[in-house]
Parts: structure tokens; sequence; C-alpha cells
């Protein structure tokens, strides 16, 4: 994990604080910096600060420089489909906290997370995968071989206290909490049924 903070004061702190991150003091959007960072061996590149616009440009920035995957925070809503589905692969608004907090309890199968992107277009769901390779269309099956439904990607694995970037020959356990992301949300409950484990699968 690495960390970069604009602040001195703020970097120092985090470099004291974090074990296992190193911290830069520097800008997010200085290209000589990520190139020299490796930032096209970077699975995944957040930007999280207080402006939109510094989050929007570093991401595409990363992106062109060859990260896998970027995500932004964004505080105005206008800019969220702006951005979406273009160098931007996951963008966040806060302002949808609270729909998707709702979304958690209305979803069937164990769904134990859900975030609302692009104004309730698209969603990000964690599930947790049950059952065995008797029971489950996903435990004991390599992601490149599980049918997803149009438009979804599985971004991540959460296994115990490791997080796992996706990849295709990569096989998911039981009890792994699986994060996808759906570009059309119509295609949600396909992703319900296709983590709800039954004694007739075969």
């Amino acid at each position: 994990m690495k960390l970069i903070e604009r602040n001195p004061q703020r970097a120092e702190q985090l470099s004291e604080i974090l074990e296992n991150t190193i911290v830069f003091c520097g800008d997010a959007a200085d290209q000589e910096l990520l190139s020299e960072e490796h930032i096209d061996q970077i699975d995944v590149f957040i930007a999280v600060t207080n402006e939109d616009e510094a989050n929007i440009m570093s991401a595409m920035l990363a992106k062109r420089l060859g990260a896998k995957k970027v995500m932004v925070l964004i505080q105005r809503g206008a800019y969220v489909d702006l951005v979406q589905g273009g160098a931007i692969d996951v963008a966040i608004s806060p302002q949808q906290a609270t729909i998707s907090a709702l979304l958690t309890h209305v979803r069937k199968a164990d769904i134990v997370n859900v975030s609302s992107l692009r104004r309730g277009a698209a969603e990000a769901i964690e599930a947790i995968a049950h059952g065995d390779a008797n029971t489950s269309k996903v435990v004991g099956r390599a992601i490149g071989d599980i049918k997803l439904p149009p438009g979804t990607t599985i971004g991540a694995i959460v296994r115990e206290e490791e997080v796992l970037i996706a990849h295709d020959k990569t096989v998911i356990q039981q009890d792994d909490h699986v994060v996808m992301f759906l570009v059309d949300k119509k295609y949600v409950p396909d992703v319900e049924r296709l983590f709800q484990p039954s004694p007739f699968f075969l």
C-alpha cells in the first residue's frame, strides 16, 4: 500500500501511524512521482481528497500511466455521470450513502453491502459466498469460469484478513466476501441468484 499526502505534517503523522503503508509527501497528479513509484504495476488507484477536480485528474493520469483500475470520491453529483464509464472505473458519491444503506436491507442472498453509483443507475455489491462446489454456482470456481450477468465485474475478494485483487484464475472459496460492480442495476437479481446456494445445484 502506498499513500500520497500533500501536507508535509499530515504525511509525517501518517507515516508514524500506518505500519504497512509507504507514505509519500507530494502531489498525486505529479506524473514523475507516479512513474517513479511504478503506477503501471498498481492494481487499484484510489483518489479521496476533498477536491473533486484533483481526484478526477489524478485518477485519469494514473489510468493513462497504466494503473489497472481507478476509483474516485466525488462530492458533486453532476460529476459522477460525467466520469463514470470513461477513464474512471468507479466514481463514488457520499450523497448515495443513505440509499446504499437502505439497499443493503432489501437485497436477497447474503448481500452485506451495497453502494449506489451513477445516481442509482449502477451498483457496487459485496456478497458472501456460501455452500460448496455442489451447492453453489461460485464456490470452488475460478472467476473466469463464472457466468456473470452482462456488465458485471468482480473487483476484489476479501478472504478473512486478506484482500485479493480479482483475476480470471482467482478461485472463490466458501465465506469469501466478493465485491462486484454492476454497470446496469437491472442485473442485480441475477447476481443475487448467482450467490444463493441451492441443494439442487450440481
